[in-house]
């Protein structure tokens, strides 16, 4: 594994008018049990592991565990400097009672301001850096959200705004509205639907991706454990989940030849794919930020990601990456 002492995080904008980040960022939804169990004293460990190595992108939900990783994230930074983060929240996902999505949404601009104020008390904080729908309420016009999110920037409540999982035709709308800094959407080797149209629209219009999912839920280089949702995910069914390791494990000649691990080149693959995308990476264990941290000395030159795509060529894995009832809606793409 690479893991120079000279290894840092490095830093992107996300979009013409969003924040400096650090990349890779932090995802945080891990640290409140999707995948398993979870330690709240490790997960607030492994923050101030990702804080004291330089990180500054944490991202959250408010549904995460119904407020717990809000509650958890609020911990981790009552003795930080609140300057020294930026925070990413996704809000509108509704659950049932026993914690899992409802498959509805709420983006309504009333349940806009009630969903923040939740958020601003849980994180500890007088405003949000980064605020995003989860998913489109097809209830709700893409501008009434936006309008009423742009209506928080001005009051200081939020400094950014944010999408996430939607297609090109919402993305033009609701930047007709306001600025938009990034799109957070699945983005790996093993799901890369966003090459299709929607990254050129990003990339047209100035807005940058913070992509999730980048080891595929634990394929590329995690145990795949099937703890917390992992067995409900299409691609971790008997037959896609031998078929899809398989593909993942082709990767090991590369990492052989960069001193990396597989989890290292997936995440190295993502940024290498532009400036103007962020890894974000779901870390439970003070130890997996370092292995995240070390990816950033991982470089692959044009006969690398060639090759890459020669070993896992797109659209080769197997399943799908929700099951059906909880595929994103984007417009018909995807």
């Amino acid at each position: 594994m690479t893991d120079s002492p000279s290894t840092t995080l490095h830093t992107r904008q996300l979009g013409r008018s969003g924040p400096v980040v650090s990349s890779p960022g932090l995802g945080c939804m891990g640290m409140s049990g999707a995948y398993g169990h979870t330690d709240d004293d490790e997960s607030v460990r492994t923050i101030h592991a990702y804080l004291d190595a330089g990180g500054t992108l944490l991202d959250t939900g408010d549904f995460y565990a119904a407020g717990h990783n809000e509650l958890l994230v609020g911990r981790a930074l009552r003795e930080r400097s609140r300057d020294d983060v930026v925070l990413s929240v996704k809000f509108g996902e509704l659950l049932t009672l026993t914690g899992m999505p409802a498959g509805i949404k709420d983006a309504r601009p009333a349940a806009v301001r009630n969903f923040l104020t939740y958020s601003l008390r849980r994180l500890g904080t007088d405003h949000v850096d980064i605020y995003r729908p989860a998913r489109l309420d097809p209830q709700v016009p893409i501008e009434d959200t936006i309008g009423a999110i742009a209506e928080l920037v001005e009051q200081g409540y939020v400094r950014h705004i944010g999408l996430s999982e939607v297609g090109s035709d919402t993305i033009r709308r609701a930047a007709a509205v306001a600025p938009i800094s990034d799109l957070q959407i699945e983005y790996s080797l093993l799901s890369r639907e966003i090459e299709d149209g929607i990254l050129s629209v990003c990339r047209e219009l100035g807005i940058g991706i913070t992509a999730y999912g980048v080891l595929a839920k634990g394929l590329i280089g995690g145990s795949g454990a099937a703890g917390g949702a992992l067995p409900m995910m299409p691609r971790f069914r008997p037959g896609n989940r031998e078929h899809n390791e398989a593909l993942v494990s082709a990767l090991g000649e590369i990492a052989e030849a960069k001193h990396a691990t597989l989890a290292q080149v997936a995440i190295a693959w993502v940024a290498a794919q532009g400036d103007d995308i962020v890894p974000i990476i779901g870390s439970r264990r003070p130890g997996q930020i370092e292995t995240m941290i070390a990816s950033t000395s991982v470089t692959l030159d044009r006969e690398d990601l060639a090759r890459i795509d020669e070993l896992i060529p797109k659209g080769a894995a197997k399943g799908t990456r929700y099951p059906e009832q909880h595929m994103p809606d984007r417009d018909g793409e995807g």
